[in-house]
This record gives structure tokens, sequence and C-alpha cells, in this order.
């Protein structure tokens, strides 16, 4: 169980960085749809790429994890919230949606709801 754990820690970071370093244009456009202001979005930027961070040294500092995995799932819920708000269709809130599960399995984990 640790290895799946080990590895949905790096799905989520790695999701993180290419999403907010390598498609950052798309985020902009998403968070002018959303109609939020730039320093919103700079903020939640920032909040995401050091919780990934977090994760990715918690794999060798479990005691880490469990905070910014929680923290992760919030954002992710708000990126939920903002995808309904807007009523964008369906296929855009699934990467949210599966970052959002991967986030919550691994807070639980950490936090001993889940053994293995």
């Amino acid at each position: 169980m640790h290895t799946i754990v080990t590895l949905a820690q790096l799905i989520i970071a790695l999701s993180i960085v290419i999403v907010w370093v390598f498609r950052f244009d798309n985020i902009v456009k998403e968070f002018k749809q959303y109609g939020l202001p730039d320093l919103v979005r700079n903020m939640v930027g920032a909040a995401k790429i050091a919780l990934a961070t977090l994760l990715v040294a918690g794999i060798w500092y479990p005691a880490l994890v469990l905070v910014p995995a929680l923290l992760m799932a919030f954002l992710m819920l708000c990126a939920q919230l903002a995808h309904i708000k807007v009523r964008n269709p369906w296929h855009k809130y699934v990467p949210s949606l599966l970052l959002l599960l991967l986030s919550l399995f691994v807070a639980a984990f950490h936090a001993g709801l889940i053994t293995g």
C-alpha cells in the first residue's frame, strides 16, 4: 500500500507542476472565466506548487504529508466549485476531481484511516 500512496503523491505533484508551470496560459484563461483576480490565481498557484513540493518531500519525511494532502484536497474542492459556478462541461471537472480523490486517499493513509 505504501508504494501506491507514494505513487499517488508523485502523480499529484507532477500534475500540479505540469498544469501550473507548463500550461500556465490555460490557467490564466480559466481564472478569467471564473472571474477571479490575478492575485488569487498567483496565490493559488504558489500554494499548490508548495503543497506539491511538500508531498514529494513527504516520500522521505512522511510526517510532512497529512496537512499538505488535506490542503490540496481543499483546493481541488474549490476547483470543483469554480467549474460548477461557470457551468463547465463535465470533462473539465475530471482532472481536479481525480486529484481531489488522490489527495483524500493520501491523507487517509497518513492519518491511519487506511492501512496496508
